[in-house]
């Protein structure tokens, strides 16, 4: 059928994800597949359904008494956030996931070291890099967000019978001098259509 577009291949199935955090300012992946930067670093496991993407955009209408539909919409707001739950503890991810704070080492009374993570303080939290990693077979994608924040509260379940999680929450962050976020991907699916640009009002 001309025009027909159906293609399982376009089908992803994220067989494999990670998740991985720097400091404002690290270098991004320049590509799909090469080894990630020296100064970013992986979260480590996730469970396997709470990873998502989220982008929630804003929008006022315009009714007028000739329409009984709105006769102009425009976009007010962008947003976007990631969410996972973390199921390995360390220094770095509960840093990650209550948004900064304070690690030191304290000395026990058994003379060996043991540690104490402060959390922010009011006005103290920062902001991190994020990168979403998603493969599925031959197929890569990352999702690059220069700046996010952890905007939220954290409810960590101690339940004897499961492993207890850390769910990371994180806000992208705009501006003017750097995309919020975007995609990189060899998935030759993405190529550019060529033909002339598409018509404009």
């Amino acid at each position: 059928m001309a025009g027909e577009t159906a293609n399982s291949n376009e089908i992803v199935v994220p067989s494999l994800t990670r998740v991985w955090l720097a400091q404002v300012g690290t270098t991004a992946p320049a590509d799909a597949t090469s080894a990630m930067p020296a100064d970013w670093h992986a979260v480590g496991l996730t469970t396997e359904d709470s990873l998502k993407f989220n982008q929630e955009p804003s929008f006022e209408q315009v009714r007028s008494a000739q329409s009984s539909y709105p006769t102009r919409t425009f976009q007010t707001q962008d947003a976007a956030t990631i969410e996972v739950d973390l199921q390995q503890w360390s220094g770095t991810n509960f840093v990650a996931v209550y948004g900064g704070g304070e690690i030191t080492e304290v000395t026990a009374k058994d003379s060996k070291t043991h540690y104490r993570f402060t959390p922010p303080r009011i006005g103290s939290r920062s902001e991190i890099a994020g990168c979403i990693e998603v493969i599925d077979g031959g197929k890569s994608y990352r999702f690059v967000v220069p700046r996010s924040m952890q905007m939220e509260g954290v409810n960590t379940e101690l339940a004897k019978a499961k492993e207890a999680v850390l769910p990371l929450r994180l806000a992208v962050q705009g501006g003017d001098d750097t995309d919020a976020w975007y995609v990189i991907t060899n998935d030759p699916s993405f190529a550019p259509i060529a033909g002339p640009p598409p018509a404009h009002d």
